[in-house]
């Protein structure tokens, strides 16, 4: 005969120990190095840059100080004012044809059965750099060069236009240039954001009937708005810092005819060796494109919530 002994329950005390923040307070700690490199390779630059801005300095003797004597001389000078109108140009360029080219593929392109392979051509031009499209496109339309030679192969106007020789007609060509380069990653990221679109939506829409520009007004355009923001914003980064394809295309010319604000500031620190001035038009620019990044985000966001 077996006989079960019955042990009394064990009172589990709750453990008086207080959870170790050791950690926690440590953790800022581990992020003092990360903070040193950026401090030092980012804002100690920017403040250098601002100090520069309000002074008159060549690069070798010290720097004098002068003021607002550069900002003064930025906005009364017509090239850099010219220079300015052309940045502009360049923004409402860049927001505009690659954008659009590039939605117009993605839409196109997205659930057809050759996708990939159609939008691959697009792509490939985003592999290479930008001096190497200025180099490319300046063959393509310098007198006599390969547009000119097509257009009067078949007999068309405009075959011995200089397309790089006036503006704003060469800021434009050079939008087209730049265009053809960046339109294929728009078309990308355009793709990742119709990949994102639930299908049952979409399904039931085209059983009401949506179809063609309908079921993309409706239905996919409004959930394409978070990528849409995206792409619209680097657009307009990217648009305000242009200097690769004019400096190799143009040089800023004839003239200043072509300048963008990001090609002036070179010339005056690098080949005019006015690093005052420079200086200025790196913080203006700096400036206008934090503003413009800061006011676009805040649209969005706020036009976001009020549709949330």
């Amino acid at each position: 005969m077996t006989s079960t002994i019955e042990r009394p329950p064990v009172k589990v005390r709750a453990s008086t120990q207080r959870p170790d923040r050791t950690g926690a307070r440590m953790a800022p700690l581990f992020g003092l190095p990360a903070a040193g490199v950026v401090a030092l390779l980012l804002y100690l630059p920017f403040l250098w840059t601002t100090y520069v801005s309000f002074t008159q300095y060549d690069g070798l003797a010290s720097p004098v100080w002068s003021g607002l004597a550069n900002y003064k001389a930025m906005f009364s000078d017509p090239d850099l004012t010219g220079a300015l109108v052309n940045t502009l140009l360049w923004v409402v360029g860049m927001v505009t044809l690659p954008v659009v080219l590039g939605l117009l593929i993605a839409v196109l392109t997205y659930g057809h059965k050759w996708g990939t392979w159609l939008r691959l051509p697009f792509l490939l031009p985003y592999a290479i750099s930008g001096v190497a499209v200025g180099v490319i496109w300046g063959f393509v339309l310098q007198p006599d060069g390969a547009l000119g030679q097509a257009l009067g192969f078949f007999g068309l106007p405009g075959a011995h236009t200089g397309w790089l020789q006036a503006g704003p007609g060469n800021t434009l060509m050079m939008i087209v240039a730049v265009t053809w380069q960046a339109a294929g990653v728009n078309a990308l990221l355009f793709v990742v954001g119709l990949q994102s679109i639930p299908g049952e939506p979409l399904e039931a829409a085209r059983l009401d009937g949506a179809e063609g520009f309908s079921l993309f007004r409706h239905h996919l355009w409004p959930q394409l708005r978070p990528i849409t923001t995206v792409v619209i914003g680097l657009s307009i980064v990217g648009s305000l810092k242009t200097f690769d394809v004019v400096w190799v295309m143009t040089q800023g010319g004839p003239g200043t005819s072509s300048e963008t604000l990001a090609l002036s500031m070179y010339k005056e620190t690098f080949v005019l060796n006015d690093y005052g001035q420079g200086a200025a038009i790196a913080l203006f620019l700096s400036l206008v494109t934090f503003a413009a990044s800061i006011l676009y985000l805040r649209y969005q966001l706020g036009d976001a919530r009020e549709q949330g």
